[in-house]
């Protein structure tokens, strides 16, 4: 995991006004969390667009503020879609000495055999698991190689997965992550041609008269 250091400077400014500090290239924030008195700041836009680029939301950065630098998840970004800039952005501060809580999310890579010999599809199940462990050993992501998913009905379980020491999984084993399912058959119905005889068959009704004998 790269090691993100995002400057930061104390922010006075808040409200409506804070479309100042944006005009000015600055992006607003705040810093909060256990035992940390929660601080409005600010920071490049341009940088931190750029440092935070790729990052999942169990990435560990580090703000640096009035000398010192505190360790720091990203938990929430608002985003103007149209301009494609952030416009808020909240950091948690955490202690590196104490565990903490948080979800990490769940990446697949590679290409079944199953997919390309039986023409299997992938079905996903969850995406994320909840974790608990030291800030500094807090993956990033989770990447799992579905390579090894060489037949129809092979899968992956939270229970499969293997993290690092230190790590600890807070979800039921049992949860798929991936699996590889059979194609749909398409179904065929045979459809009878019933032929038609080229005269409709008259049924007579009543009796035919008796012809009278000689």
């Amino acid at each position: 995991m790269k090691n993100v250091v995002l400057k930061a400077s104390p922010r006075s400014v808040t409200g409506k006004q804070v479309r100042r500090l944006r005009r000015e290239g600055l992006l607003p924030a705040v810093l909060y969390g256990h035992k940390f008195e929660p601080m409005a700041i600010s920071l490049n836009a341009h940088d931190t667009a750029l440092a935070l680029s790729g990052l999942s939301q169990s990435a560990l950065v580090t703000i640096e503020l009035d000398g010192k630098e505190y360790p720091a998840l990203v938990r929430e970004r608002q985003k103007n879609y149209i301009r494609n800039e952030f416009i808020h952005i909240d950091f948690q501060v955490v202690s590196r000495t104490e565990k903490l809580r948080t979800n990490v999310s769940i990446e697949l890579h590679g290409v079944s055999p199953a997919v390309k010999d039986f023409n299997g599809v992938v079905v996903s199940g969850v995406t994320q698991v909840e974790v608990e462990c030291l800030p500094q050993d807090l993956p990033e992501r989770i990447v799992l190689d579905i390579t090894k998913l060489v037949n129809i009905g092979d899968g992956i379980y939270v229970r499969d997965l293997v993290l690092p020491e230190g790590v600890t999984i807070h979800q039921p084993p049992e949860e798929m992550i991936v699996m590889i399912s059979a194609p749909e058959q398409e179904v065929e119905v045979e459809v009878e041609e019933v032929e038609l005889a080229t005269e409709p068959e008259v049924i007579e009704k009543g009796k035919k008269e008796e012809e009278p004998s000689d």
